[in-house]
């Protein structure tokens, strides 16, 4: 049976096509620099409210154009939770592989780790780690990286395992094939729409994390900016300047909302459990 198009899913992806292009090109379209000041023009509203065309979305309390800021948190909240999200994919599957492949004790000492992660909340490793080190642009993104690694850990060495168990499999190691080449030529992509699943549902989770800490002062810092500094930086003029924090609001709200809906297609669509209920 032919499925036909979900619009809330088709919604999804053109929010999402958005945002990326506006994140690559929204410079070119931007009239200031998201450091140019203009003190004369503070806390202007949108253009509809009585504002004027050249600052469409407002200013904020120092007369920074909305627009330009804007562009800039997008540019960077996407870049943080990308090579967040890459490495916490790369890291915890292969310590999922490692687990997988050798077993015994290094299986047990590696879950071990897995399960003192997950047990931690992670905003208070965040905490503990950026009060201790200090803050930086590199130790802030191998933080994102450290988010959410145990469930490719765990997601990775359950699906070797399964994989391993399979014919396939068993007749490459009879053929005498290395365990790389198992591994990478074999293993790899017959697992992969699992991990590809993963990284849909973590990507928001990541850029969450980042605007949770950006917003209390403790993630991005200036000069620059991201969607979650632009929001903490409005809190004190939700009452006078209320479209500070309402559009970097809106913009994680639709960002977040849009890839979760298409992390849930996907898993739908690879799924072969959920494929075989729905047929």
């Amino acid at each position: 049976m032919k499925r036909r198009p979900n619009l809330i899913v088709i919604l999804a992806a053109v929010v999402l096509i958005l945002a990326v292009s506006v994140a690559l090109v929204g410079n070119v379209f931007t009239a200031h620099a998201v450091t140019d000041q203009a003190l004369l023009s503070r806390l202007k509203p949108p253009v509809w409210l009585g504002g004027t065309a050249e600052f469409p979305l407002g200013t904020d309390n120092i007369g920074r154009d909305m627009v330009a800021r804007l562009v800039a948190g997008l540019q960077m909240s996407l870049s943080v939770a990308l090579m967040g999200t890459f490495i916490g994919a790369v890291f915890g599957t292969l310590v999922g592989f490692i687990a997988a492949h050798f077993r015994g004790w290094v299986e047990e000492v590696l879950m071990m780790i897995v399960d003192f992660q997950a047990s931690l909340p992670f905003i208070l490793i965040a905490l503990t780690l950026l009060a201790f080190f200090g803050n930086s642009m590199v130790l802030f993104v191998i933080l994102m990286g450290m988010f959410g690694w145990e469930t490719y850990a765990r997601l990775a060495r359950g699906v070797v395992l399964s994989a391993r168990a399979q014919p396939y499999a068993r007749a490459v190691v009879a053929l005498g094939a290395a365990p790389g080449r198992l591994y990478l030529r074999h293993i790899l992509p017959n697992v992969a729409s699992a991990l590809i699943v993963q990284v849909t549902l973590t990507f928001p989770q990541i850029i969450l994390m980042e605007t949770s800490l950006s917003f209390l002062g403790l993630g991005i810092q200036p000069p620059n900016t991201s969607l979650g500094q632009i929001l903490g930086d409005g809190r004190d003029y939700l009452s006078t300047a209320w479209w500070i924090s309402v559009w970097p609001g809106l913009l994680i709200f639709l960002i977040t909302l849009s890839m979760s809906v298409l992390g849930d297609a996907l898993r739908d669509r690879l799924d072969p459990m959920l494929k075989s209920r729905t047929t």
